[in-house]
């Protein structure tokens, strides 16, 4: 399919569910001045084209205990084992991102622990990977920035 082509109120839409995704149709129509009916086209048709892939639910991890961030960068015995390795920490719940990369590291993870006691248990998880030869590990100090409107609205500027 081809690039799909967004308006102004496209881009109003997604703020609004960006902010929360469980903005009823209506609400949304009702600050847009546009029908429910609208709205419910648009949306579809972003889901039909692939820009909205589902809808997410936001924890504030820190009411929840989990205060302690940190980063591991993962280097593996063989870059053939990346997939396998990458499978592996896709069991561990804890670890939040992976991706592969390019770089000093193979894979660079991030995780969400309780404390560093719970960190330290998840990273020994990481280190018993078959293929991981060793692990360096960053602790976040403070997530300062997370923010995915500030992407959408330059993304919405630039087109």
């Amino acid at each position: 399919m081809g690039k799909i082509k967004l308006d102004d109120t496209d881009h109003k839409i997604l703020n609004m569910l960006i902010e929360n995704t469980r903005t009823p149709f209506t609400d949304i129509a009702k600050k847009l001045l546009i029908s429910a009916g609208t709205v419910h086209v648009r949306v579809k048709k972003m889901e039909e084209a692939g820009i909205i892939t589902g809808s997410s639910l936001s924890l504030d991890y820190k009411k929840l205990g989990y205060m302690f961030i940190a980063y591991v960068g993962i280097y593996l015995k063989k870059t053939s084992q990346t997939q396998f390795v990458i499978n592996r920490i896709g069991e561990i719940p804890n670890v939040t991102v992976a991706s592969i990369t390019t770089g000093k590291y193979n894979v660079f993870c991030k995780l969400r622990a309780k404390n560093t006691d719970h960190a330290k248990g998840i990273i020994f998880k990481i280190d018993d990977i078959e293929g991981v030869q060793r692990t360096e590990t960053m602790i976040s100090l403070e997530e300062s920035i997370n923010d995915k409107k500030r992407l959408m609205h330059s993304i919405f500027d630039e087109m």
